[in-house]
């Protein structure tokens, strides 16, 4: 059950969000904050049982580590610090070694085998939806428990923060400090007219981003990488185009119906994306892109490496690890690695400072930039930039990303292009592709071209417009906007038969 499905927009939320005010406004706290654990458990639960256990194997085996930390501090002895960094690995070890069994055993074997020609075989393993994410976050708290920057929360509290379903299976990485203290805070459990009219409006614009144009496009950039070795140079442009919209409206529109639903129950999330293709440079990308992952690896990972305090070198080091460990995060497979380790060698290039945006700036050899270049061009180069790198992303193997690239330098047209588009003959797509069949008699294939020209202009056209909070920040609910989410809430709820899960579950 995602957002986008029927059962969650017509039974789920609106039980949980009568029960919830219903319970705070008779001042019944703890039950309203057990209703929001026990929905969210269940929310978790239809995507598998077996998933639910491990979560709840994870919040214990945490939970214990804190009241274990607790235990020590009553005590005040000597060997306090000592019993606190062995808290602290033990936790790190439990989250990663979980982490490392549903995600990376087989990865791990799989090189083994080749590097050594050992014959380690591992049983297909099924990796819990949202793993990295609860994973994470927990990883987050155990150190910050461990160097006395978090208190020991109430075991309520504490389940309630690590499987609050808005963030569970696709984030944001909330830290525990600012969405507890929310928690606590019962003015933020009175319902709020304006919050929830934003919380709403979020959740229908992020529903038809998903719906309407990120599984539409998502047609054409299945069937293109599917038949990577037969594609022609226009063709995979166009495909590549389509991924990097595809990505853009499935994670934006994922984060913006969270912060929506959240919202609607009076809290509000860690912004993680923020119109992340109007960055000039790839280090500003990755200050807009995935925002929370960025912080989390910056605290525990840059950081405790050194950061930029040992010196020119190590500082570049220290970028490649965390952007290879990002690559990681997002999968196990040499593809992402691939893609991880050019991201980061996009943001060396930046701090070195050889080309900027900027007249002024931190760089790492010299004061000023040789070259200063429009903003424009920046942003230019930069999604040209993030568009290639996704083709690593995406592809299933470093092979096929590569004939992709063969495909894209050494110019062909074998004319494969109409087919892919023809990928766009669907409901969604047949009152348009109608009235252009009865204008002069256009030839079906000219219709499919057209068609996705359209969704690829119009994608475009949409990533250089405000994004969702600057909407609603500007938006005042008067019977023509309320009229216009009515609307686009109907075109997408009637589409959600032909629904996709999104992209980010996998990670």
């Amino acid at each position: 059950m995602g957002f986008n499905s029927f059962t969650f927009i017509l039974v789920f939320l609106p039980i949980l969000l009568f029960g919830w005010y219903s319970l705070n406004r008779l001042q019944k706290y703890t039950l309203a904050d057990a209703l929001l654990v026990i929905m969210s458990l269940y929310f978790y639960y239809t995507f598998g049982v077996n998933f639910l256990i491990i979560l709840a194997i994870s919040i214990g085996v945490n939970y214990a580590l804190s009241v274990l930390v607790n235990e020590i501090d009553s005590r005040d002895t000597a060997q306090n610090n000592l019993y606190k960094k062995l808290i602290k690995t033990i936790g790190v070890l439990f989250n990663l070694g979980l982490l490392f069994y549903f995600k990376y055993l087989g990865f791990f074997a799989d090189n083994l085998n080749a590097v050594f020609k050992t014959g380690i075989t591992v049983e297909q393993i099924i990796m819990p939806i949202g793993i990295s994410f609860f994973t994470f976050g927990q990883i987050s708290y155990i150190v910050d428990r461990t160097n006395n920057e978090a208190p020991h929360y109430s075991f309520i509290e504490y389940a309630l923060y690590t499987v609050y379903f808005p963030k569970l299976i696709q984030g944001p990485i909330a830290f525990h400090k600012e969405m507890i203290e929310q928690f606590r805070d019962k003015s933020l459990r009175t319902y709020d007219s304006v919050k929830f009219a934003g919380g709403l409006m979020s959740f229908v614009i992020g529903l038809s981003k998903k719906v309407l144009l990120a599984d539409i496009i998502s047609r054409v950039v299945n069937y293109g990488f599917e038949q990577t070795y037969y594609l022609d140079t226009l063709t995979v442009i166009a495909v590549m185009l389509a991924y990097t919209f595809q990505i853009y409206f499935d994670f934006s529109g994922y984060c913006d119906m969270a912060n929506g639903i959240s919202l609607m129950l009076g809290y509000k999330l860690p912004t993680n994306f923020n119109s992340p293709y109007k960055a000039a440079s790839a280090k500003e990308l990755w200050q807009r892109w995935h925002m929370t992952l960025s912080r989390f690896f910056i605290k525990y990972v840059y950081i405790p490496l050194g950061g930029s305090r040992k010196g020119r070198y190590r500082t570049i080091a220290n970028v490649l690890i965390v952007f290879i460990l990002s690559g990681l995060w997002h999968g196990a497979g040499w593809t992402y690695v691939c893609w991880g380790l050019m991201q980061g060698l996009l943001v060396v290039w930046d701090d070195l400072g050889i080309v900027s945006v900027e007249k002024e700036g931190k760089f790492l050899f010299r004061k000023e930039p040789l070259l200063v270049i429009p903003r424009a061009l920046g942003r230019a180069l930069t999604f040209t930039a993030f568009v290639v790198s996704l083709v690593f992303f995406r592809s299933e193997s470093v092979e096929k990303a590569l004939a992709m690239f063969r495909r894209l330098f050494f110019f062909t047209y074998p004319g494969f292009l109409t087919r892919t588009a023809s990928n766009l003959d669907i409901a969604e797509n047949y009152i348009f592709r109608q009235f252009l069949s009865q204008m002069g008699g256009i030839n079906e294939n000219v219709v499919y071209m057209i068609t996705m020209v359209i969704y690829l202009v119009v994608s475009g056209y949409i990533i250089t417009r405000k994004n969702t909070q600057e909407i609603i920040e500007a938006t005042t609910f008067d019977k023509k906007t309320l009229i216009g989410i009515t609307v686009l809430f109907l075109w997408s709820f009637v589409s959600l038969s032909a629904v996709s899960t999104f992209i980010y579950f996998q990670f």
